[in-house]
């Protein structure tokens, strides 16, 4: 599933509600620091056009577009940055973020900005400012375990959990931390990171990280590794509960 647009949607989302997408990468593939084994975007690939959208484009895309919802009346709960990868690879991102608040505030002040990103960029000082802009920096973190965020995320350069939650605990809280629940079976290996042992090493991060909100969630469409399994709403909310019993603000989306 590939988003072909700088703009889409809006499409409605199960956590953000009725969201306008940003996909500032290629168009063709996806361009990403994981190569997780859920992503609906599939894997990363080999292909010829690599190009990504400039901060103009984007700002003109997006103008266009909120011009014609305004004029339809047309209103999104929040404006996006998703899409075909990791969004904070953009070299401009923080200009591009800049600009979407001026013109978020232009059209629609009540909507909200939402970064989805897998949290490997935020250790660069523009990327981390930008995230700090925006209402909803909405980080990855989907295990506390080196094994399984290997496994499960496959990075494609050197990424150490404790220096991610290091930097991750730099936001003061003003961050929202999404995991993924699942198991099931990748290259022979079988994993699980619902189990206590994974559940409550997650929940350890989590108490360094302090986040304002926490997202869990199950997977919803094709995923490029077969052998996965969704879990159950309850299972999540089993999971939920432990973190609401530390006072953290937990949405479930199964």
């Amino acid at each position: 599933m590939l988003f072909n647009q700088i703009v889409f949607g809006p499409i409605k989302s199960r956590r953000l509600g009725i969201s306008l997408g940003i996909n500032l990468l290629p168009a063709n593939g996806k361009l990403c620091t994981f190569n997780c084994i859920y992503c609906e975007c599939g894997y990363n690939a080999d292909y010829e056009d690599k190009r990504i959208p400039t901060r103009e484009e984007v700002r003109l895309a997006l103008d266009a577009k909120l011009s014609d919802m305004k004029s339809k009346g047309e209103c999104p709960d929040v404006i996006t940055f998703s899409g075909n990868g990791e969004p904070t690879l953009h070299h401009d991102f923080a200009g591009i973020i800049d600009d979407t608040i001026i013109l978020r505030n232009k059209y629609f002040p009540e909507a909200k900005i939402s970064v989805l990103s897998n949290s490997t960029c935020i250790h660069k000082e523009s990327v981390f400012k930008a995230l700090c802009k925006v209402d909803n920096n909405i980080l990855k973190l989907d295990a506390a375990s080196q094994e399984l965020v290997n496994l499960i995320d496959q990075p494609t350069g050197n990424v150490e959990v404790e220096k991610l939650v290091e930097n991750l605990r730099k936001f003061n809280g003003n961050v929202i931390i999404q995991t993924i629940f699942l198991r099931g079976e990748h290259n022979g290996v079988k994993f699980d990171n619902t189990t206590d042992e994974h559940v409550n090493s997650w929940l350890e991060a989590i108490k360094k990280i302090q986040p304002k909100q926490i997202m869990i969630y199950a997977i919803d469409r094709a995923t490029p590794e077969k052998n996965l399994e969704k879990i159950t709403v309850d299972e999540l909310k089993k999971i939920a509960q432990k973190a609401r019993v530390w006072g953290f603000d937990v949405m479930v989306a199964g």
